[in-house]
């Protein structure tokens, strides 16, 4: 295996290689600041006493981590001018301390308010997979530099999906954990409420690797747990209306691992189903905090889509506001209550098969919605989750499986990944 150099200096060349569609993927990209770091980090690895858990691994930066020196911007007109930051968020510091290289900037829905990834003002760059589909939002090029083989893991956030989507629609692997596994210092934010930050990469061990830097620990020991697992399937959510492939690769998926003996019962969650309004309430309510002061601005230089979905909180009254807030704490209370008892959660990623740009851009209210679905309401109830690609359909579409927790149980939930990834089809 070549130098860290060697390794930084060839991604940098693909890139350079790519042409305008780099644009669509990168809000910054300065190759030899990025040289410049790999050979410090190469330096640090040769001269570290212990090794280095993500020694020589490029990470890509989604454009709401402080990078020293970098304008933070939230992938938005509104914050190009912005002072660079003057100091590392606590994540892109650990992954620093790890070994690892940051490479690069990645472009994002604007302020990470959507799960399509479409951006008026960086381009919308094509699914991995299929050029003219979408790449999945909010972290868009995140998923793009695992997905295109240029980078080994990408730092992404998930409000509502943002790192399960994209990782989902381009076959790869993406993990949302507990909110309050990660620090989320030096984040730009959306929502107080439900924002998370986890990693994306292009197989379990490094996702698995990334979260442990991430969140400061070590991975526990392993712990005595029955076997075989105890899994749920959900009824009433997560399950309904789901594309036929989908349902079929869920089906198929859940079969290879009954197979294995492992014990799969369902369960009834509608009561998910009917609380994912919350979302759109809180959401909406805490990003108009943050921008109200702004909206006028966003009218010349925003992207209109994001705007309205702003200003949604402007038709909300007080008590609906209230009453979104309790429904969130019954529904995370619940959620606890109803896994009690099982190792896991399995269900579909995805509702529907990832669309064309052009289709999204035509329709984006309804399948935002529809991409959203899925991964929002393990946000909704405080969870933790990871999707793993479970092949592909065919015609540019990935398939994927999303295993979830209540709110704490991160390492049990990557455990479970662990048991059930030689079961199904990669």
């Amino acid at each position: 295996m070549g130098t860290i150099v060697e390794k930084a200096r060839s991604a940098i060349a693909r890139v350079e290689s790519m042409g305008d569609r780099a644009t669509g993927i990168f809000t910054e990209f300065d190759p030899q600041r990025i040289l410049d770091d790999a050979a410090r980090a190469e330096t640090a690895v040769e001269g570290s006493s212990r090794a280095l858990p993500l020694a020589g691994m490029l990470v890509s930066v989604k454009d709401l981590f402080d990078e020293a020196g970098y304008r933070t911007t939230a992938g938005s007109r509104l914050l190009a001018d912005q002072p660079p930051a003057g100091a590392d968020s606590d994540v892109v510091a650990r992954m620093k301390a790890a070994g690892a290289v940051m490479f690069g900037r990645t472009a994002m829905s604007e302020f990470a308010y959507s799960g399509v990834g479409l951006n008026p003002h960086h381009g919308t760059p094509g699914n991995a997979l299929d050029a003219s589909r979408i790449p999945g939002g909010s972290t868009s090029g995140g998923a793009l530099t695992v997905a295109l083989g240029i980078c080994d893991i990408a730092l992404g956030t998930d409000t509502g999906g943002s790192v399960r989507i994209p990782a989902a629609a381009n076959g790869i692997y993406g993990f949302k954990p507990s909110q309050s596994a990660v620090s989320r210092q030096g984040v730009h934010p959306l929502s107080q409420t439900l924002d998370s930050v986890g990693p994306l990469a292009g197989d379990l061990t490094t996702t698995i690797d990334a979260f442990e830097v991430m969140s400061g620990g070590r991975r526990p020991s392993a712990k005595s747990r029955r076997e075989p697992l105890r899994l749920a399937k959900p009824r009433g959510a997560l399950t309904n209306e789901l594309d036929e492939p989908i349902a079929d690769a869920f089906d198929d998926a859940c079969e290879n691992i009954a197979k294995h003996g492992h014990e799969i019962r369902e369960i009834e969650l509608g009561f998910l189903q009917d609380a994912l309004f919350v979302n759109k309430i809180i959401v909406s309510v805490e990003a108009h905090a943050i921008y109200a002061g702004s909206l006028h601005r966003l009218e010349e230089v925003g992207d209109p889509r994001v705007l309205k979905r702003i200003r949604f909180a402007e038709t909300l009254s007080k008590t609906e506001i209230q009453d979104a807030y309790r429904l969130r704490a019954d529904t995370v209370r619940r959620f606890g209550e109803v896994l009690t008892g099982f190792d896991g959660l399995l269900a579909p990623t995805l509702q529907i098969l990832t669309p064309t740009i052009a289709d999204t851009e035509a329709d984006f209210d309804r399948l935002n919605a529809a991409m959203l679905r899925n991964p929002s309401l393990i946000n909704l109830a405080d969870g933790c989750a990871i999707t793993m690609p479970v092949g592909g359909g065919g015609g540019g579409q990935a398939h994927a499986l999303m295993i979830a927790g209540s709110s704490g149980t991160d390492w049990r939930i990557l455990d479970i990944a662990e048991t059930l990834r030689p079961m199904l089809p990669a």
